[in-house]
């Protein structure tokens, strides 16, 4: 399973499609002539805020206040670029510090009418997996990007994993973003405790497509199923929808080795030029009759080639480790369809097994989970 365009797409309702975007590079004073030129500050007043960043760089506070004023003065084309710059530097684009944004970035609001044209989706998502990338590193202590895109991915494919609250009813949101379904709530799980609850998740556990009732508001688009490499300014990240193809409603094949993006010279075109691609990913598919099902030979190659446990077993264990055996649900697709709104209800009211106000429902679930 992965985070892919599809899911940006729902949780946060940004654009996929579009052009990627190549910065040039900003010294100190670009930055400077930067801010004067599409901030609307002084060049002294630019130059001290610059020198007080060491580097190229904006603080969020600092463009908060320039948003206030100039929204007083009316200086709307001022104004809508530091609002911007400093919704992107919070969310998206939020690095490590979390209280500044990269000068380069006021780059992609030069031109207010053709902002648009980027596929800001994919920016999302490409400095996301940049920083997981270096989350998955021991001594990597922070995470960068936008953490909620993340969060809220993990309430809406796991719903037994960590503590959540829901703001609505996803069938009644009236198009708001999907994220916005979800509110914060405090847990006591460490690292430690969660290892081992990943570990006996089961595919009954995962809603492998969780967004079939918001389609409503953001239809499924086929460039979700490119495969190839995204890039946002230098950073390049392969993107390999055949990998996770049960989250596409797909059966799940033995996919194709993974790229080396350092070795690709065309992205732009093969981005424009997906369908071929899309073909590629899903011509050797067919379509699920359960969430989770698999061609033959899947599971053994995925344990064989893999990391399937995130707690090391016993110094003494054979190190082999055994495919398992799941209860894949339903065969008979009135009875999954059965099964995944009993298994909805639930989640939405965070029923509990234990709890007999819920029993019967729960009983209902194992009946149809045997059919």
């Amino acid at each position: 399973m992965s985070i892919t365009l599809d899911d940006v797409a729902c949780l946060l309702h940004l654009p996929i499609r579009g052009i990627f975007w190549s910065p040039q590079d900003v010294t100190e004073e670009l930055a400077v002539e930067l801010a004067v030129d599409y901030l609307g500050v002084s060049q002294g007043q630019a130059q001290s805020h610059v020198r007080s960043c060491r580097g190229s760089y904006y603080k969020l506070e600092w463009l908060y206040d320039i948003f206030v004023h100039h929204r007083a003065a009316s200086s709307w084309a001022y104004a809508t670029r530091a609002y911007l710059l400093m919704l992107v530097g919070s969310t998206i684009f939020a690095d490590k510090t979390f209280t500044l944004v990269e000068a380069r970035y006021l780059l992609l609001f030069r031109d207010l009418d053709g902002c648009s044209g980027y596929s800001w989706g994919a920016a999302a998502l490409v400095t996301l997996y940049r920083y997981l990338g270096d989350a998955s590193m021991y001594s990597c202590k922070q995470l960068g990007g936008y953490p909620t895109l993340l969060q809220c991915w993990i309430h809406e494919y796991f719903p037994t994993v960590g503590k959540r609250g829901e703001n609505w009813n996803p069938a009644g949101n009236c198009g708001l973003p999907r994220a916005m379904r979800w509110s914060y709530r405090w847990g006591v799980l460490k690292v430690d405790d969660l290892r081992p609850i990943l570990d006996e998740l089961t595919p009954t556990d995962a809603i492998w497509r969780p967004f079939e009732d918001h389609r409503a508001w953001r239809v499924f688009d086929e460039i979700c199923l490119y495969r190839g490499c995204l890039k946002w300014g230098e950073s390049v990240v392969p993107y390999l929808p055949d990998r996770c193809l049960r989250q596409f409603g797909y059966r799940q094949y033995v996919p194709s080795p993974p790229l080396d993006c350092m070795m690709v010279t065309n992205i732009d075109v093969d981005w424009i030029s997906y369908h071929q691609s899309v073909v590629d990913v899903i011509g050797s598919s067919t379509v699920a009759t359960t969430p989770s099902e698999v061609e033959d030979g899947y599971l053994e190659w995925y344990y064989r080639v893999s990391h399937p446990r995130l707690v090391s077993p016993h110094r003494d264990a054979p190190r082999e480790v055994p495919v398992p055996v799941y209860d894949v649900g339903p065969s008979d697709p009135d009875w999954a369809r059965v099964s995944t709104l009993i298994r909805r209800y639930l989640r939405q009211v965070n029923a509990e097994e234990e709890d007999p106000q819920f029993s019967d429902l729960f009983e209902a679930l194992h009946i149809s989970r045997s059919h």
